[in-house]
């Protein structure tokens, strides 16, 4: 079972883990030019984890939690930093860490009560994890290139990930709710 440990996207997976401090640290001294290359590496790891995971057939359990868990440390620490610096709201940043908070309680909640049951994302979360990263990039790039049609476009972002974030929150809360519903004895 060791060597389903030590796969190449496993690997890769424990690379993108080792980046978010670095990207963190670039972030908070208002190197962004280095942090826009530090998350550029991060998602072609991201990618190419997956891509490699599913063509060498090298899916392990462990990467099945360890790569959301990168996702969510990475997207989490972008916001708090970067609400941080001021280059997002504080609103906006506890709306994305309060859901996480939210959906990792519920998880926590189910798995105690009732043992490990499979509640994959819906195409809901999966939107509002790609607009987080939209945002997280736009943002970092904003930051070094000052584009006018970069700012509107991040406007709009904002407001995007705000009601995604709401409504993919309360539709897994709903959902999770009625799967529970569903598998309890009547």
């Amino acid at each position: 079972m060791a060597t389903r440990v030590f796969t190449v996207p496993n690997q890769l997976t424990f690379l993108r883990l080792g980046f978010l401090p670095f990207f963190i640290i670039f972030i908070h001294y208002h190197r962004y030019d280095v942090a826009l290359g530090v998350l550029i590496l991060a998602g072609l790891t991201d990618a190419l984890d997956g891509l490699l995971a599913r063509s060498l057939n090298q899916k392990t359990a462990l990467g099945a939690y360890l790569d959301p868990i990168a996702d969510k440390l990475l997207l989490s620490s972008s916001f708090v930093v970067l609400a941080l610096n001021q280059r997002i709201g504080w609103w906006l940043a506890a709306l994305v860490l309060g859901r996480d908070v939210i959906l990792l309680t519920a998880a926590s909640v189910i798995l105690v009560a009732g043992g490990y049951r499979p509640f994959p994302p819906s195409i809901y979360g999966k939107a509002t994890t790609a607009l987080q990263i939209l945002l997280v990039f736009s943002v970092v790039l904003l930051a070094v290139k000052d584009w006018v049609w970069l700012q509107e476009a991040t406007k709009i972002i904002v407001y995007l990930v705000a009601g995604f974030t709401v409504f993919s929150g309360f539709h897994y809360c709903f959902t999770v709710a009625r799967r529970i519903g569903e598998q309890e004895p009547k």
